[in-house]
């Protein structure tokens, strides 16, 4: 069992994190092992294996090339550490300021084998209900 300090999460989540910006899933799931478990609030289910997880992460980030996400604390945990961060998504016009937490844990690789991410995801969904709205008035 390894927990990793809040400096070596935060060390991690540096590289980590900016993968989810861009549109650049294969670098995202390259951070992710083979039979990696993931879920979040868009598939409270989850997903298992990287095929799935990629396939997923197509999609995800396709819809939010823009976003940003960083750290605001990494605190041990289990095979890992839970990542409490700020996610910065652009909808329309607006730019809306989220912060949640995620469950990271990884294997003796160094890979993510469990993630899992939660968050309130009201402002997101009105946000962009509105934007739709908005469309369709048009």
């Amino acid at each position: 069992m390894k927990y990793y300090t809040a400096a070596q999460a935060r060390q991690f989540a540096e590289k980590w994190l900016p993968a989810w910006s861009g549109n650049n899933p294969e670098l995202l799931a390259s951070f992710y092992a083979e039979d990696a478990f993931y879920l979040d609030p868009g598939i409270p289910g989850g997903v298992k294996g990287k095929a799935n997880l990629l396939t997923y992460f197509r999609n995800l980030l396709a819809n939010n090339p823009e976003w940003v996400w960083s750290q605001i604390e990494g605190i041990p945990l289990e095979d890992g550490f839970l990542n409490k961060w700020l996610a910065k998504i652009p909808v329309g016009s607006v730019t809306l300021e989220i912060v949640g937490v995620c469950l990271v844990q990884v294997d003796n690789a160094g890979k993510i084998r469990r993630n899992e991410v939660y968050f309130d995801r009201t402002k997101l969904l009105a946000e962009i209900a509105r934007l739709k709205q908005d469309a369709l008035k048009k």
